[in-house]
């Protein structure tokens, strides 16, 4: 699949995304924690990084009032020009300060405790579509399949889980997948109707 079926793919998910009301982002948001417990491995998570919604994203914030998440650490992703194109993940908590990003998202303004990437217990990606078998569409810039590759060399991983909305997660192939892809190992969704 060429680069230009890839742009088309997003565009596609992102319109559909950017099309849902309100309503339906919000009762999605309010299911996707249950979701969420539901599909992790049954053991202790003390850190959590997710993203914070964009573009129409699956908003991810009110799983942390759910049971299981009220005792974890979060971290959000930030753009370290010192790690050139790779994400790294600070504490936040809902009263830190935020500033918005070369691209318009927001991030912890000040430089907080970090947490290194293996010593996370599970990280939540954002995603423009994902397959059953694990694969992701990000947003193109490559910025989380890059810091992933970093995990290769580690014994100790985090659970990675790509989120989003039912409409997203396609039937295997249908994404196009890249040398550098990184497979996810769950795919979470929390319906959009």
């Amino acid at each position: 699949m060429s680069a230009a079926d890839r742009r088309q793919l997003r565009r596609q998910f992102r319109q559909q995304r950017r099309a849902l009301s309100h309503g339906q982002r919000r009762r999605a948001a309010a299911r996707f924690g249950r979701a969420l417990d539901s599909a992790l491995p049954h053991r202790p998570i003390r850190h959590v990084a997710l993203y914070l919604a964009n573009d129409g994203e699956l908003d991810l914030l009110p799983a942390l009032r759910h049971q299981r998440f009220r005792a974890t650490s979060t971290y959000l992703p930030f753009l370290d020009p010192i790690y050139r194109g790779r994400l790294r993940f600070r504490l936040w908590q809902p009263h830190h300060a935020m500033r918005a990003n070369g691209y318009g998202i927001d991030e912890p303004a000040i430089p907080r405790r970090g947490r290194a990437l293996w010593a996370l217990d599970v990280i939540v990606l954002p995603a423009v579509a994902f397959d059953e078998a694990g694969f992701r569409l990000g947003m193109g810039g490559g910025y989380y399949d890059r810091t992933l590759a970093d995990l290769t060399r580690r014994p100790r991983r985090p659970v990675l889980v790509a989120a989003g909305y039912d409409f997203q997660k396609v039937k295997e192939g249908v994404i196009p997948v890249a040398p550098w892809d990184h497979r996810v190992d769950l795919t979470v969704t929390a319906g959009s109707g």
